[in-house]
């Protein structure tokens, strides 16, 4: 996603993949309303919708069935599941339509930098040398470690084991031994995939190295352990285990080369945003980056990155913490549980809740101001048809109700959009390239100002 936000702005980009081939395995991931509506700023969501599926955007926040709140302000108020196979494919193929290089099987193995680039080595002792080099890598990420960059946190206290399997009991049986262990026991459960095949997640007592994976023979282990059965799990279509290692990076950028995605966060699958979180820091830092290569970049433009990235993903630790909390079985955890599925059923609780875990209740702080400020706009419509359909180039833009204000000299960065019949309650607003909107007003010296800000000097 970073390539190919990076490629909109005409920047050389190499991905370098350590895997030779894209993984096989077909585990499905879910795109939460915020990266959906990212997609659709970019042209991407009506091919990724045709591969996935929809799913009411309740029942998140610790598994507790609550149903989303009436009147979610997005248009694109659900989930999607969809293939982790086929969304990485999707993605990159974006990429490389835009002019993205992609190389497989290059790992890195050291860099080092100085005031003009980065010079990276390979594990087989090619060099290359860059402006910047960012660190997608991964929880165990290379980049990081070789960076020096701390990631304090918590290391895992606790395993699950997932996967899809093919069953050899009724489903009603399965049905029925799900409901009574649930009574004690959130995080197990044995969910119908497709026809004949379950999606199996089971707790594990200690802890295992991670970079072993797990055999049939220990799902049935452990399924034997926690319901009395193994149900007749065979024919895996993968094995995965998970622990709830929490740990955030202590800065996202240390001279020329910055880190993204879980390379700078991770935590528990609880909600499932680790994939979202990792493309909110793509969008978010795919234009700075692009704005501080190109030259245009004000001072302290990347810097925003981390300044606006880092409290995000804080919050999202935080969040997960309380949900693996709630996940617990022992007594007081149980409790506090049953006291906030009552406080759910007051929509303003639930509501707060949901854009949390979707990410649409982000507010970047770009000072005070209207409530709108920092936040992302809605896909809202407009004389031209839908506001998304106007940022598929990643550039910033001004939707001018006055119909009387000018981007001028910022034109070669920000589209202008005059339309009085807008529904709005603010006269004007400029919005970043990720959808956030970082001006609100009708003054065109402010406005001015304010393009100066994000947007550099003005062309002429």
């Amino acid at each position: 996603m970073l390539a190919a936000e990076l490629r909109l702005h005409d920047v050389r980009v190499l991905v370098l993949e350590k895997e030779t081939e894209p993984v096989s395995f077909v585990r499905i991931v879910g795109l939460h309303i915020r990266s959906i509506e990212l997609m659709a700023m970019r042209g991407l969501l009506d091919r990724i919708l045709e591969r996935g599926r929809k799913r009411p955007a309740g029942g998140f926040f610790a598994a507790i069935t609550k149903p989303a709140p009436k009147g979610l302000d997005s248009a694109h108020a659900y989930v999607l599941g969809i293939p982790q196979p086929v969304i990485v494919h999707l993605l990159e193929e974006h990429a490389i339509q835009l002019g993205a290089q992609v190389r497989r099987g290059c790992a890195v193995a050291d860099f080092e930098q100085d005031d003009e680039g980065v010079t990276v080595e390979l594990a087989d002792g090619e060099q290359l040398r860059s402006r910047y080099l960012v660190g997608c890598d991964g929880g165990r990420s290379t980049v990081r470690k070789l960076l020096g960059v701390g990631f304090p946190g918590e290391p895992s206290r606790t395993e699950t084991l997932m996967g899809e399997m093919e069953v050899g009991v009724p489903q009603e049986e399965i049905a029925a031994k799900v409901t009574e262990i649930h009574e004690t026991n959130k995080i197990f459960s044995l969910r119908p995939f497709s026809e004949g095949v379950y999606r199996v997640v089971v707790p594990v007592a200690g802890v295992s190295d991670r970079a072993v994976p797990p055999t049939l023979e220990d799902f049935k282990q452990q399924l034997r352990t926690v319901a009395g059965t193994d149900f007749g799990v065979h024919s895996p279509r993968w094995l995965s285990r998970f622990g709830d290692a929490t740990r955030l990076a202590e800065r996202y950028r240390v001279g020329r080369v910055l880190l993204a995605g879980d390379a700078a966060h991770v935590h528990p699958p609880t909600g499932g945003q680790g994939l979202n979180l990792g493309v909110g820091d793509a969008f978010n830092l795919g234009w700075k980056l692009a704005a501080q290569i190109r030259g245009w970049a004000p001072e302290t433009l990347l810097d925003t990155y981390q300044a606006e990235r880092h409290p995000v993903a804080e919050d999202v630790l935080h969040n997960t913490r309380a949900q693996m909390e709630l996940l617990s079985t022992e007594p007081g955890p149980q409790a506090v549980r049953r006291l906030l599925t009552e406080l759910m059923d007051f929509d303003e609780v639930n509501r707060y809740l949901i854009e949390k875990i979707t990410a649409i209740g982000i507010r970047y702080d770009f000072g005070a101001g209207p409530d709108l400020l920092g936040r992302r706009l809605r896909d809202i419509d407009v004389k031209q048809g839908h506001l998304y359909g106007l940022l598929h180039r990643g550039r910033g833009l001004l939707l001018d109700r006055t119909e009387r204000l000018t981007v001028g000299g910022w034109s070669d960065r920000v589209d202008y959009l005059a339309d009085s019949t807008a529904v709005l309650d603010v006269p004007c607003v400029l919005l970043r390239p990720d959808g956030h909107v970082a001006w609100i007003g009708d003054d065109q010296q402010d406005l001015d100002d304010h393009l100066s800000r994000w947007f550099g000097k003005p062309a002429n």
